[in-house]
């Protein structure tokens, strides 16, 4: 028998649901998902939903797809776990030699984890380690900029540059130095988009020079922003420039690229639209098993992971990196990415939905600025498009307008940084196999919501 004062399996406290860790917003619940298919998601009442943000934009091939669920059940009938410290698996090897190949030169080792926060943690560690193989021990120092996202973990944290975070977690790791974010939408007094891009890289070398060169490590970005940033992507000059100012200072240059990676810009690597500033390592994750499964990877070049393994070996691992049947399902979402061209169609698609966008802010003052780069696009939200005015904060817009496309059966992932410090903006990045019609379909949605969201803002006198 159960005991008296033993909760009966599945019970909750006083009807709440058993995720009680997210944050309340009032007496709602949250909607339950029954199931998904390609861009489209029902709830259990039969409701469907656009998921236009691709959850975290994570979900880049779209539901229920056959092939990815195949390979999962393929998998797991095999082996669905083996250490990798005691075993070889074909299905690691095989993920590997896919993305090595799609990546290009320069990236031909891949390390698999569990998400993009593990894959932060292991490229600096695996910066570290190399600095250390390499007689260069005195390096430890990672530059990031502020505001950026680089995960949960407190080593990510760390670089994530949210001064609410770190009030919260500061005491308890060691913080990194940063360095200003070069913004396309709000500039300083007297600057143009190409001057702040300038000052910002400027910064980046002072700051290099005023901590020791020979004590910083690398420097991590967002080429395309994330989180953090809404799709910022900055002016050309600075990627250059950033390039230079590494190289010229013998600092690792990291890009994490977990939202912009896996062709949702156009490209397979958001860095090849900067061919002339190559990173030294790249972070991946979301797209490349495309929510299927919980991944990340690290992909470097031979000669930096040839120096850490001929000097003992990386130190660095996870229960759960490289297993098999993770490995299995991104080689097959990375195989349909392929195979269904789907990174051209990032590239068109989101040409069109972005026009869109941008036509839609023409009859709307709550578009301050629409950004992004392929099927990575954002809307920043404003009070007044004409003065870039911030909503006031106590509304917390991206709430605000979630809940509205929710009724309006939009999924939309909508982000504030720092308490709203950095402005409040809608992820607009539905799955890279979104048809014409599609977009159609997610435009004429959003302009609805939109102008909802714009009436209940004028009702609260804003």
């Amino acid at each position: 028998m159960t005991p008296h004062n033993s909760p009966k399996i599945g019970a909750t406290q006083q009807g709440e649901p058993i995720q009680v860790f997210l944050a309340k917003h009032g007496a709602d619940r949250l909607t339950r998902i029954a199931r998904g298919d390609g861009i489209y998601m029902w709830d259990t009442d039969g409701n469907r939903y656009i998921d236009v943000s691709s959850g975290p934009v994570a979900n880049n091939i779209g539901h229920g797809n056959p092939r990815v669920l195949a390979a999962m059940q393929a998998q797991a009938a095999d082996v669905a776990f083996a250490f990798p410290g005691m075993f070889e698996s074909e299905a690691n090897e095989n993920l590997a030699n896919l993305l090595t190949q799609l990546a290009g030169p320069g990236f031909e080792r891949a390390f698999f984890v569990s998400g993009g926060s593990e894959a932060t943690e292991s490229a600096i560690k695996l910066c570290r380690q190399y600095a250390l193989a390499t007689g260069q021990g005195q390096k430890w120092k990672v530059i990031s900029r502020e505001p950026a996202y680089h995960g949960g973990t407190l080593g990510a944290l760390a670089l994530t540059g949210d001064k609410h975070q770190h009030e919260v977690f500061g005491p308890m790791m060691r913080m990194m130095p940063k360095v200003p974010t070069p913004f396309t939408y709000r500039l300083p007094p007297n600057q143009d988009r190409e001057s702040f891009a300038r000052q910002c890289a400027a910064a980046l070398e002072e700051k290099i020079i005023s901590e020791g060169a020979d004590t910083v490590l690398a420097f991590i970005m967002e080429p395309v922003g994330g989180l953090a940033t809404g799709a910022l992507v900055a002016e050309d000059i600075y990627f250059s420039q950033v390039r230079e100012i590494c190289t010229r200072h013998r600092i690792l240059l990291i890009y994490d690229e977990v939202m912009s990676g896996a062709g949702r810009t156009g490209k397979f690597l958001a860095a090849d639209h900067w061919p002339d500033a190559k990173p030294d390592i790249v972070i991946l994750a979301k797209g490349i098993a495309a929510g299927y499964t919980p991944m990340g990877c690290v992909l470097a070049p031979n000669a930096i992971v040839k120096a850490v393994a001929d000097a003992g070996g990386f130190m660095n691992g996870f229960t759960y990196f490289a297993n098999p049947l993770s490995c299995a399902v991104g080689h097959a979402v990375l195989r349909e990415m392929v195979d269904g061209d789907l990174i051209a169609n990032a590239a068109t698609r989101g040409a069109e939905l972005a026009a869109r966008l941008r036509e839609m802010s023409g009859g709307n003052r709550v578009i301050g600025d629409v950004r992004g780069l392929g099927l990575l696009l954002a809307i920043e939200l404003v009070s007044d498009q004409a003065s870039k005015k911030q909503i006031p904060l106590e509304l917390n817009a991206p709430l605000m307008f979630q809940k509205i496309a929710m009724e309006m059966g939009l999924a939309v992932y909508a982000r504030r940084t720092s308490h709203g410090a950095y402005g409040d903006f809608l992820m607009i990045s539905p799955p890279l196999i979104v048809t014409a019609d599609q977009i159609d379909e997610i435009a004429t949605g959003l302009q609805k919501a939109l102008a909802r969201f714009e009436a209940e803002l004028k009702a609260a006198g804003v």
